[in-house]
């Protein structure tokens, strides 16, 4: 269990139950939000939970990958935290992204551009510091990442992107025992999915968020959540495109 651990994105409903597990044991978090009201409700929040410590800051990650190291700011306020969880992101509208190349670009830059950034930012980081516990570097993509449907190609183009990324970083920093953890949920209940009828396949921020703590914990490299999507994913990769192309999914 870190003993400190920043957050990303911490306004996402899996975001926040990944912090108050947190907070309810203790731990020290740095949170970052859209806005100093968002972060100082989730500030409040986390300290009647129990947090040791609790630090924000303002981060958008459209525009301040480019301009800032977040890794920095975190390291000024809490230097021994080795470990992230990048939670940030937008549910692509794939009608609107197919309409206007600048929306697909913005997407695209919110859910892959800034994650890799940061990425990159935490992986400097941790190999050039000595820490008490093993760092670990933590990633929410989707099973939308691992095949390309003609509904959600856009944020599935993205999300693949950040699972590929993820996946070469892992095989360079496995030597400097740095773990780095992809977390693919399914559907899951949360007010991005609002929009979307609701079926057996979705899950609840809380179960995903144990999921992810436990992820980290162990340093796995890819979770599926729930663990049903891997075989599920698994048989929609298997599908010859010839076929696939022909379901209008």
């Amino acid at each position: 269990m870190a003993t400190s651990l920043a957050i990303i994105g911490a306004t996402s409903a899996i975001a926040q139950e990944v912090a108050r597990i947190h907070a309810s044991r203790g731990a020290s978090l740095f949170v970052t939000a859209r806005s100093p009201e968002k972060c100082a409700i989730i500030k409040a929040d986390l300290l009647s939970r129990g947090a040791r410590q609790v630090d924000t800051a303002v981060f958008d990650a459209q525009t301040d990958f480019a301009s800032r190291d977040i890794l920095r700011e975190i390291a000024a306020v809490q230097p021994s935290c080795c470990a992230i969880l990048i939670a940030h992101g937008v549910l692509s509208d794939n009608t609107l992204c197919a309409g206007d190349e600048h929306r697909a670009v913005s997407d695209f830059t919110i859910n892959a551009t800034s994650v890799i950034a940061v990425c990159t930012q935490a992986a400097r980081w941790y190999e050039s510091h000595t820490f008490p516990l093993t760092p670990c570097i933590a990633v929410i993509s989707s099973v939308a990442g691992d095949r390309g449907r003609g509904s959600n190609y856009y944020y599935g183009a993205a999300k693949g992107a950040v699972t590929i990324f993820l996946q070469g970083l892992r095989n360079r920093l496995f030597k400097k025992g740095i773990h780095v953890v992809t977390i693919k949920p399914g559907f899951v209940d949360t007010p991005m999915t609002a929009h979307i009828p609701k079926n057996p396949l979705f899950a609840s921020p809380q179960n995903v968020a144990r999921a992810i703590v436990r992820a980290m914990e162990r340093g796995t490299d890819v979770v599926y959540v729930p663990g049903f999507w891997r075989y599920i994913m698994l048989i929609i990769r298997l599908i010859p495109e010839r076929v696939f192309k022909r379901l209008g999914l």
